[in-house]
């Protein structure tokens, strides 16, 4: 036998860090089990129907917008904190931790206005963008994506918007898989001290590229097979419970309190 062959293993990799690997690997495993988490949610016993919930979260939005009186947003941050905790722990975190970080930023900006004397921009518009912003993350913490989708065929929105939104959230999860598994297989691969890793990014989109084309001309086949003309068609018949009614009575509420302050 050759006298290599006899010779003991005495390797030791020169160390390497994988934090950009671990970071990315990560950051799609917390956008992934965020979407999964909200696309399967159903909403409990007495959750209000997906389409109050879109009409009334736009409303508020609106309402927020135009409205000069820091009582209706002190009336609207009630409201919102009210609904708030009817949520899970972790949930009313993630929303506030948002609107908080929103808030301010925008903050920032108008810091040089309020420096130079303007003490209401400063003030309202941050306040407007943290409601704003929770309320909308109330609604997508409480309502999976196939409602809020079928909420929009109600209100007449176009079948193609509505088609590039279910398909584009989809796709972001099949994506992000395989972005993931491709990160694994870097990740395994790269024994000792490896430069090339930032390098292998070009080659990572690249393939994420490929699959993504393929993937699209499959279901267009797919489909076109199946015969989808490109209309979406939802179930318009539900039960109006105490809790929708509930709700249209609070937003009421609001739009009056928004009248009678002017």
């Amino acid at each position: 036998m050759p006298e290599w062959l006899l010779k003991d293993e005495n390797y030791q990799p020169l160390p390497d860090r994988d934090t950009f690997i671990d970071k990315s690997i990560l950051s799609l495993l917390r956008i992934l089990s965020r979407i999964r988490a909200q696309s399967g949610y159903t909403g409990g016993k007495h959750s209000v129907h997906a389409v109050y919930k879109v009409a009334c979260t736009f409303l508020l939005i609106v309402l927020l917008s135009v409205s000069r009186n820091i009582w209706f947003l002190a009336a609207v941050g009630a409201y919102l904190l009210a609904a708030l905790s009817l949520m899970s722990a972790d949930r009313i975190i993630r929303v506030i931790k948002a609107g908080l970080i929103i808030s301010f930023f925008s903050f920032l900006i108008l810091l040089p206005a309020f420096l130079m004397g303007n003490r209401y921009s400063p003030v309202m518009i941050p306040l407007k963008t943290l409601a704003t912003v929770t309320a909308v993350g109330i609604l997508s913490h409480t309502t999976g994506w196939h409602a809020v989708t079928g909420a929009l065929k109600s209100f007449f929105i176009p079948d193609i918007f509505i088609f590039v939104l279910d398909i584009t959230i989809k796709y972001i999860v099949m994506l992000g898989e395989l972005s993931l598994d491709l990160f694994y297989s870097l990740k395994l691969r790269s024994v000792g001290k490896n430069v090339e890793k930032y390098s292998s990014l070009s080659g990572i989109a690249g393939t994420m590229f490929l699959k993504s084309k393929e993937m699209a001309e499959d279901m267009y086949s797919a489909m076109e097979c199946r015969g989808f003309t490109g209309s979406y068609r939802v179930r318009r018949r539900f039960r109006f419970t105490p809790a929708d009614f509930l709700y249209i009575v609070v937003h009421i509420l609001l739009i009056t309190i928004f009248v009678y302050l002017g």
